[in-house]
């Protein structure tokens, strides 16, 4: 129960982000941005200077983060690589809503793992 709970909460963060974020996405597209060439994201984003520079490092730093570790997780846990190549295909969406749902996807992979495991040794 306590599982499905934070499930939720993760998967809702996720969905929230992606309506708090994205029109912003947006509003920068429609000034001839593009959201698919990262390298043209962070620098208009870091132009302005002061706080939106602070995050947008902080942001590209986690993104990238985000990208290394999920993939060699995928890996190490036993999902495939795929799927975390798949999960850096969906960051480019968005971080902030692709990190909860690989979390959710991840713990939900590990209990059917572990409960495979338990049924196979019993």
């Amino acid at each position: 129960m306590e599982q499905n709970i934070k499930h939720t909460f993760f998967i809702l963060i996720g969905i929230v982000a992606l309506f708090v974020t994205w029109p912003f996405a947006f509003d920068w597209m429609s000034k001839g941005g593009n959201i698919l060439n990262p390298v043209q994201f962070f620098r208009d984003a870091l132009a302005p200077g002061g706080t939106a520079a602070f995050l947008a490092m902080d942001m590209a730093i986690a993104w990238i983060v985000f990208m290394v570790w999920v993939v060699f997780d995928t890996r190490r846990i036993g999902m495939g690589m795929k799927w975390g190549w798949f999960f850096v295909a969906l960051s480019y969406i968005g971080v902030s809503m692709a990190f909860p749902v690989y979390l959710v996807v991840r713990e939900r992979f590990l209990d059917r793992r572990s409960a495979t495991a338990s049924t196979a040794a019993g």
